[in-house]
């Protein structure tokens, strides 16, 4: 089985649920209305975010939930799609893509993803020209 590229994981076609949360886990409570959010709906979200305007991933995951009338946005899931839409966006920008996803705006020295991505140092450039630094 050969491994998917960031790429298609972004392009997977399956839309993102809302649903009971099955059991207590990361911080969510069985029961509780979860936003199982996709790759494209974080992507997008993170394209309505103004230029110089930095938010958390916990503002990001509280205000995709309001906005799917949800009570949570699962944070596993965020976490795995928010690097793949840093990965993506990555690799537009390097293939000379002017419209490129800024998740600068929502990655930062706290945030888990950036510690796993290899274009930290983008990333930290990024957001300094957006005065977010």
């Amino acid at each position: 089985m050969t491994r998917k590229t960031w790429k298609e994981k972004f392009d997977d076609p399956r839309p993102h649920e809302v649903k009971p949360c099955p059991v207590d886990i990361a911080g969510m409570k069985k029961g509780e209305v979860m936003l199982l959010p996709s790759p494209r709906l974080i992507d997008a979200f993170i394209r309505t975010i103004p230029t110089g305007v930095s938010m958390d991933t916990r503002t990001l995951r509280t205000r995709l939930a309001k906005k799917y009338r949800a009570q949570v946005t699962c944070p596993i899931m965020t976490g795995f799609h928010l690097r793949t839409v840093a990965e993506v966006a990555y690799a537009a920008h390097k293939a000379g893509d002017r419209d490129v996803t800024p998740v600068w705006r929502v990655l930062d020295d706290r945030s888990p993803t950036l510690k796993k991505l290899s274009f930290a140092a983008f990333i930290k450039r990024q957001r300094r020209a957006e005065g977010l630094a």
